[in-house]
């Protein structure tokens, strides 16, 4: 498998600190005579168990009846569970590294939680998990929770990242032969997406035809993607960025051009992916970026009357070879390296509980289940899983797992902004990203705990 890693320098000396103040990082030998606490933290995924509309819902009411589960036959283990919010995750676990407060286990993307790997305060999970779950989640998922071929992240469910229409303006625009079926992922080529944005540009000039943004790095990942329009895949077979080569520059060009003839929103890069998301649900916008969280909480929004109804349909990010390009957000869990065995040991058998419970893996509906298993089961209760499962062959791990991934994110923004304003050429930009980013990648490799 490759290295991935989200770096972070500052993170990782603290690292260093902490694991030196814990004899760098082994557990303790003997375990604790009395009850044990096991802490879990998580970001803010979805409410309810299994669904939103369940009495009580919350954040944490997954959490909370999987140790009220647990506990029936471990009722020696205290699971105490805290939602912190996804913008403090970064502060509340540095300090927790510097004063050796971590918890047992956080719950959240993956991509979010890899730096902590490479500085080698997570625990490998490898010894939790079995060959039937190994053969029961596609190998495009362990490729996005596995460094140097061990697992750091158990897989719960995933949140594919696709464009999302408004159908309805398609239509008005006489679009109707570029507009899929209503549970269908539609693949248009880049000749077919800018005849679409084109026209809908020429029916309607009051309504931007695609959400285009570059004020920071949120929601980068479609950016990200679009660069791989024509072929280019970014990084080299060792891990090194190329997205500055012919294919890459190319990609760059096609999209500043779609600006520049009005077909996109106008100020990208004054805008933040929350504000072409707004735009997009009011009608501003007529292509937008999406995932399957985005999408199912419009559709509840416009269910609720929050969000005035339109026919919204889903897009894969379109490609000169007519190839969806596809990625995915894994949802899993880690546990971390507390220094203390009798913790760590209920934590790893806590994580595989809820992973492998045959009821509460089911939960992974409010993303979409990584096992194959589940999707079969479910199958009739999620009308759009079986499209993204045809997507499932080309899915890329859009972080390469690179060393120093969070620092690559706030590099490559300022260069989009650059662009779209007429300041750097696209060749310019990306050589000058390209620069940049591998001396990160470089740097982040002889920091990483993990790679030595």
């Amino acid at each position: 498998m490759k290295k991935k890693v989200l770096g972070s320098l500052v993170l990782i000396s603290s690292a260093i600190l902490f694991l030196a103040g814990c004899g760098g990082g082994s557990a303790k030998e003997e375990k604790a005579d009395g009850p044990v606490d096991v802490e879990v933290w998580l970001t803010p995924q979805w409410k309810g168990v299994m669904d939103s509309t369940e009495e009580g819902a919350d954040y944490d009411s997954f959490f909370k009846e999987a140790a009220k589960r647990y506990n029936e036959k471990n009722p020696d283990v205290n699971i105490k569970v805290q939602v912190i919010p996804g913008e403090q995750r970064s502060d509340k676990l540095s300090v927790a590294i510097q004063t050796k407060t971590l918890p047992d286990i956080f719950f959240d993307s993956s991509f979010a939680l890899s730096e902590y790997a490479h500085m080698g305060v997570l625990e490998p999970l490898d010894d939790i998990i079995d060959d039937k779950t190994k053969g029961d989640i596609p190998e495009s998922i362990w490729d996005n929770v596995q460094i140097n071929d061990q697992t750091y992240f158990y897989p719960f469910g995933h949140n594919p990242g696709t464009l999302a229409y408004n159908a309805d303006m398609l239509k008005e625009a006489g679009l109707e032969q570029y507009i899929g079926d209503e549970h269908e992922i539609k693949t248009w080529d880049l000749e077919e997406f800018k005849t679409i944005l084109t026209t809908l540009k020429e029916k309607n000039s009051k309504v931007a035809p695609f959400g285009l943004y570059a004020k920071n790095n949120q929601g980068d990942t479609w950016n990200l993607s679009y660069m791989r329009m024509f072929g280019n895949e970014f990084f080299d077979k060792d891990g090194k960025i190329i997205v500055n080569e012919e294919n890459g520059v190319e990609a760059l060009s096609y999209l500043n051009e779609l600006r520049e003839k009005g077909l996109t929103t106008s100020g990208p890069e004054s805008l933040t992916s929350n504000d072409v998301n707004a735009m997009f649900q009011n009608k501003q916008t007529a292509i937008n970026f999406t995932n399957s969280v985005l999408f199912a909480g419009i559709q509840k929004d416009m269910n609720d009357g929050k969000v005035e109804k339109f026919d919204m349909r889903l897009a894969n990010i379109p490609s000169e070879s007519g190839n969806p390009i596809s990625f995915t957000y894994v949802t899993s869990s880690v546990v971390f390296n507390t220094g203390d065995k009798a913790k760590t040991e209920a934590a790893k058998d806590f994580v595989k509980f809820y992973s492998t419970d045959s009821e509460l893996v089911k939960a992974s509906q409010n993303t979409l289940p990584v096992r194959d298993s589940v999707s079969k089961e479910l199958a009739p209760d999620l009308p759009y899983l079986d499209a993204y499962n045809k997507n499932s062959e080309y899915i890329i791990n859009f972080s390469n797992n690179a060393p120093g991934y969070a620092e690559l994110r706030n590099a490559f923004f300022p260069e989009l902004q650059a662009v779209f304003t007429g300041e750097k050429t696209e060749k310019e930009a990306l050589d000058n990203f390209a620069e940049q980013g591998n001396r990160i990648i470089e740097t982040n490799e002889k920091k990483s705990v993990i790679l030595k």
